[in-house]
């Protein structure tokens, strides 16, 4: 991805430190003095409670004056024990759970967990179904990079870009709510299926947003793409190669800012993805400033494939006609004594699931997700295993931000774009 055209000309001596001030009308960068050898390190903790650690989340620094010498992450504050959790479970009452593991795009962990279990089970969904999904995953891939968004322009120290992001979030919230009846733990998806069809007007909701949100995005492009204290913090920031970033295991917009063009919507189509027209925004620099502009695009793109779903969204049912898997409705359970005890037996019995394993993954919004689920037979999993983007991610950040300033370190953490709820899973 190209940078955006910068009126004015930064300095990227790369023996100056991180010092990379606008040069017209000011003077040359002054070099940064050299450390002294002989002085002693310090040792510091950064969180767990702390806004710029984005959660519970201790950082443990030996710095060197202000330099970065070493940093080690430090988990587990958060622990929740969803996988163990799951084990005593049906596998429909397991949703409940996705939804929280990341709060910040529910509906993503909400469709990946359930259309691993429909792969375990051979459960086809219906055509309805399929492009739902992939309207409320686009959602809220849109809904989790504006809270990136939002959270590292307030690290950068830049304020209106935050209330702009937060502005449009809210929107999204809204559609949960009236989808689903909650904001955030939404547990939209069921085997087989939705909880529900969609509301009347929702559809059409969301199109209206899709026509407006991008005239918020240009703005906050204005307000921070070219800003000079901007891409000070963020070019040349926590750089990292392609070829270290696929071997630490990046995924998503941290692998493709440094150029890799890997998307599971495009290497590992689910849902006739490949049949939707968008690009994959790729970097070139592998730095703080090409992980905004690769989320910024992203968010663009995922427009472009909202209009496509809802366009091509298709009458029918929404759940499997199946009485196996599927409940009946809540007027033939009222009114109907053989579908009050299916609808009984279903949920005390659960649904059985096939003695063998199962891996699926979907393009999330912070990289790969992984469900690995294995049955015995039973309406429960034997084991529930989830490969979290931001696990991975994280385990990055003391080779991204070795050698930098600790106010540097900040920034390198936000662009990273980790929750610690599937961290700490």
């Amino acid at each position: 991805m190209a940078r955006r055209t910068v009126e004015y000309t930064v300095s990227r001596n790369p023996e100056a430190g991180m010092d990379f001030r606008p040069t017209q009308g000011l003077d040359a960068a002054v070099d940064l003095p050299e450390p002294d050898i002989g002085s002693e390190h310090m040792l510091i903790n950064i969180g767990p409670q702390h806004p710029a650690t984005h959660g519970v989340l201790r950082l443990v620094c030996e710095l060197d004056g202000e330099t970065v010498v070493k940093v080690a992450p430090d988990i587990g504050y958060l622990h929740t024990g969803f996988e163990k959790l799951g084990e005593y479970r049906t596998w429909n009452q397991i949703v409940t759970l996705t939804d929280r593991i990341d709060y910040l795009a529910p509906l993503i962990y909400n469709c990946a967990y359930v259309m691993a279990v429909e792969k375990l089970m051979g459960i086809e969904v219906t055509e309805r179904c399929r492009v739902v999904r992939v309207i409320l995953m686009e959602l809220d891939r849109i809904f989790s990079h504006l809270l990136w968004l939002g959270t590292t322009a307030i690290d950068v120290g830049a304020f209106t870009p935050f209330l702009y992001a937060f502005q449009e979030r809210e929107r999204i919230y809204t559609l949960h709510e009236s989808l689903t009846g909650a904001r955030i733990t939404t547990s939209a998806t069921r085997i087989g299926g939705m909880m529900a069809d969609l509301p009347e007007g929702w559809a059409e909701a969301v199109r209206e947003f899709c026509n407006t949100f991008p005239n918020t995005l240009e703005e906050i492009h204005q307000l921070l793409t070219t800003n000079a204290i901007h891409l000070g913090r963020t070019q040349d920031v926590g750089v990292i190669s392609a070829e270290d970033a696929v071997n630490c295991g990046f995924t998503g917009p941290n692998l493709r800012a440094t150029g890799v063009e890997y998307d599971l919507r495009k290497d590992a189509p689910y849902y006739d993805y490949e049949t939707y027209d968008f690009e994959v925004p790729v970097g070139q620099h592998g730095d703080c400033y090409d992980r905004y502009l690769v989320r910024m695009e992203e968010m663009s793109q995922s427009v472009r494939i909202l209009h496509q779903a809802l366009d091509r969204l298709p009458d029918g049912p929404i759940d499997v006609e199946d009485p196996r898997i599927t409940l009946p409705t809540k007027t033939d359970c009222m009114n109907d004594m053989e579908s009050m005890i299916h609808h009984f037996k279903l949920i005390t019995d659960g649904i059985p699931a096939p003695a063998e394993d199962c891996y699926f993954a979907v393009e999330g919004s912070k990289g790969e997700l992984g469900m690995y689920v294995v049955g015995d037979g039973g309406p429960k999993p034997v084991r529930w295993r989830i490969r979290p983007p931001s696990f991975v991610n994280l385990s990055v950040i003391a080779k991204l931000a070795e050698g930098h300033m600790l106010s540097d370190l900040i920034m390198i953490n936000a662009s990273l774009d980790i929750v610690l709820g599937e961290i700490d899973r």
